[in-house]
C-alpha cells in the first residue's frame, strides 16, 4: 500500500465521472487555523489521507494516524495527543481514502504534527498550527 497523500481540509466529497472514474473534490487544504476562542482550547480538523493499493497486493490495510506535539521521525517516550488506527479495504490496482478527525488540545498557539503510515510503511508528517483568533 502506498500513502499518496495526507492533508488537512475544510471539505472532502467523491463524485463519479464517465469511464466509471472518480472524482475528489478537495476545498480548504490548510497547514493552520485561527482559533475560534482563546487557548486552552480543542479543536477538531479534519484529516484525509489518500491511499493506492498496487494490483499485485491484497487490497487489505490499517492506517493510523498520531498526533504528536514535535516533529519527529520517530517518537521514544512522548505520550501522543491523540491516535486513530482503522483497518481498510480496496480493490487491488485501485485507491481509497481515510478521513480522520480528532479532537486535539492546545494549551497553547503552536503547531501539532500528524503521524500517518499505511502498515508499516513510512511516514508522512503533516503539520497543523492553530493561530491566535481574527480580530
Amino acid at each position: 500500500m502506498e500513502l499518496v497523500a495526507a492533508l488537512f481540509v475544510e471539505n472532502f466529497e467523491m463524485r463519479s465521472a464517465p469511464g466509471p472514474s472518480t472524482r475528489l473534490d478537495i476545498t480548504g487544504a490548510m497547514f493552520s487555523q485561527a482559533s475560534t476562542e482563546p487557548v486552552p482550547t480543542t479543536v477538531s480538523p479534519h484529516l484525509v489521507a489518500l491511499i493506492h493499493c498496487p494490483a499485485d497486493e491484497s487490497g487489505q490495510g490499517v492506517f493510523e494516524v498520531t498526533f504528536f506535539d514535535h516533529r519527529k521521525s520517530e517518537i521514544d517516550e512522548e505520550e501522543p495527543l491523540a491516535r486513530n488506527v482503522s483497518p481498510f479495504t480496496v480493490e487491488p490496482g485501485k485507491f481509497t481514502y481515510r478521513l480522520v478527525r480528532a479532537e486535539l488540545p492546545f494549551e497553547e498557539y503552536s503547531t501539532v504534527y500528524a503521524h500517518c503510515r499505511v502498515g508499516h510503511g513510512p511516514l508522512t508528517i503533516v503539520p497543523f498550527t492553530l493561530l491566535p483568533p481574527a480580530e
